[in-house]
C-alpha cells in the first residue's frame, strides 16, 4: 500500500514533468520550422529584389512616358528592403504593396507592344514569374506551419506551456488588398 502510493506521488510528478518538456520541445520546433519557413520566403524575395531593377532599366528603355509607374515599383522596393527582418507582419504589408506595383509593369505591355517583342524584357518577366511561383509556395507552406504552431500554442492545454514559455501567435501571410486576389495576366 506504502509502495502504491509512493509510485503515485512520485509518478504524477514525474509524468507531468515529462508531458510538459515534450509539449515544450514541440513548441520550439514549430516555432522554428516557422521562422525557417519565413526564412526561405526571405531568400526569394531578395531574388525578386534583385531582378526588379534589371525588369525597371529594361522598361525604361521602351516607356519614356511611364516614369511614374517605375518610380512607384523602385519604391516599393525599397520600402520591403528596408524592412526589418525579424519584423514580418510589417514585411508581409511591404510585400503586399510591391507585389501590387508590380501589376502596374505587366500592364504596360498592353500598351507598349514592342516591349513584349524584347528578349531581355520576355527573360525577365519569366524569371520573375518563376520567382513569383517559388514564393506562392512558400507562403502556402508558411502559413501551414504558422497554422500549426498557432494551434499548438493556443489550444489547451499547451495554451499552459505557450504562456510560460513566451510563444507567440504568429501572423499568417496573407494578402489584403481585394484587387491582389485577381489573378495577375502576364502575356508575352
Amino acid at each position: 500500500m506504502l509502495t502504491t502510493i509512493l509510485i503515485i506521488v512520485i509518478g504524477i510528478p514525474v509524468l507531468l514533468i515529462i508531458w510538459g518538456v515534450v509539449t515544450f520541445n514541440k513548441m520550439v520546433s514549430l516555432r522554428n520550422s516557422t521562422e525557417g519557413a519565413w526564412s526561405d520566403i526571405d531568400v526569394m524575395l531578395k531574388k525578386r529584389y534583385d531582378l526588379i531593377p534589371n525588369l525597371v532599366a529594361t522598361v525604361k528603355g521602351y516607356t519614356k512616358h511611364e516614369s511614374e509607374t517605375l518610380e512607384k515599383v523602385i519604391q516599393a522596393r525599397q520600402q520591403a528592403i528596408n524592412v526589418k527582418a525579424d519584423d514580418v507582419q510589417k514585411q508581409i504589408e511591404a510585400e503586399n504593396m510591391l507585389t501590387q506595383t508590380l501589376r502596374s509593369v505587366y500592364s504596360l505591355t498592353e500598351s507598349y507592344p514592342e516591349l513584349k517583342a524584347d528578349a531581355q524584357f520576355n527573360q525577365l518577366m519569366e524569371q520573375l514569374q518563376q520567382i513569383e511561383t517559388e514564393i506562392e509556395r512558400a507562403r502556402r507552406y508558411y502559413n501551414a506551419v504558422v497554422r500549426d504552431y498557432n494551434n499548438a500554442t493556443q489550444m489547451f492545454p499547451g495554451a499552459m506551456i505557450a504562456g510560460m514559455g513566451g510563444f507567440q501567435k504568429k501572423p499568417y501571410y496573407e494578402i489584403e488588398s481585394v484587387t491582389m486576389r485577381e489573378n495577375v495576366k502576364v502575356e508575352f
